[in-house]
């Protein structure tokens, strides 16, 4: 009898060994990818749906953060010289920091830095501070976001600004994870105007498809080029159509692993030390860059829907 519980005794322990063992190995593939949320585009961004105003996207939005606990850790990165026209949308600026999320420079006008000068590029940065100073009340917002991504068609220009972002104390607030979710905003205005409910059903159902797509494909890229998965940044932008998606993506998100953080923590990651020091009209994310400036071939990955959305809810020829 004794015989047979040694004999058992040692088994359950072989097998608590392996179960341990097998945890320990999974254990980096268990853990969560991390990410930082950023919002691009404040105080407005694309079309509008008739009778929605700038005010209510934000508020839907921000509303969406809340109920994901993404307290205080959302940068939102401006261009205060849309209130030139628009003064009135201040008021997204002011609900954003009192929701107390931060704000960062995105250039005053949203400046296209392959179709103008470093000097030109770095006063369009500068003119967009008194509103950062004035809404930030003395806490940090020297994080830059590049429109379109153009980080610099010359080596001449991009190392130029880079200069001038050190010398006035900025980061870059580099991309890593983009699914061009800009597309879908102009498309859901016209649809809704035309209330044509099938359609906007497919918007919803593309949008995080091609979120999971790219979103994917991005942390492949990542493994490629740095041998792990870094930690992410994800670019968005303050559309009608993103504010009614949010609260769906980020829970596809957190489904799929990923543990939202700040921008700060996630550029704390050496990745972002790297440069690709490449000349590239189009830009795109510090993935893309590598990729590009490297001559890598992509993963495998399906194209996004462009002729589809660009084609919906027009009126025909």
């Amino acid at each position: 009898m004794k015989q047979m519980s040694d004999t058992y005794l040692a088994g359950i322990r072989t097998v608590t060994r392996l179960v341990l063992l097998a945890l320990l190995l999974a254990g980096p593939r268990l853990a969560a990818q991390e990410v930082a949320l950023t919002i691009d585009d404040l105080p407005n961004h694309a079309p509008m749906p008739a009778g929605v105003t700038r005010v209510d996207v934000a508020k839907r939005m921000l509303a969406a953060l809340a109920d994901a606990k993404l307290n205080g850790i959302v940068y939102g990165f401006i261009n205060a010289g849309k209130l030139e026209t628009h003064p009135e949308e201040i008021e997204v600026l002011k609900l954003w920091r009192e929701a107390g999320q931060p704000l960062g420079n995105h250039t005053y006008t949203h400046i296209n830095f392959s179709d103008n000068p470093a000097t030109a590029f770095e006063e369009n940065i500068d003119k967009n501070e008194a509103m950062l100073k004035q809404l930030m009340e003395g806490q940090d917002w020297h994080w830059f976001r590049y429109p379109y991504l153009h980080e610099g068609d010359t080596l001449e220009k991009r190392h130029a600004v880079r200069g001038y972002l050190k010398e006035h104390g900025y980061r870059i607030a580099q991309v890593t994870l983009d699914f061009e979710d800009y597309m879908w905003n102009g498309p859901y205005a016209r649809c809704t105007d035309k209330k044509d409910e099938k359609s906007i059903a497919w918007l919803k159902e593309s949008y995080l498809k091609t979120a999971k797509e790219y979103l994917t494909l991005d942390q492949e890229m990542s493994q490629q080029i740095f041998g792990r998965n870094i930690k992410h940044v994800l670019l968005m932008h303050i559309g009608a159509f993103d504010a009614v998606m949010l609260p769906d993506l980020l829970a596809q998100m957190k489904k799929d692993g990923f543990k939202f953080i700040s921008l700060e923590e996630a550029e704390s990651d050496p990745a972002y030390l790297s440069d690709p020091d490449a000349a590239l009209v189009d830009g795109g994310t510090l993935l893309d860059q590598f990729y590009d400036s490297k001559k890598l071939k992509y993963p495998p990955h399906a194209d996004k829907p462009r002729k589809e959305l660009a084609a919906l809810c027009t009126d025909p020829k």
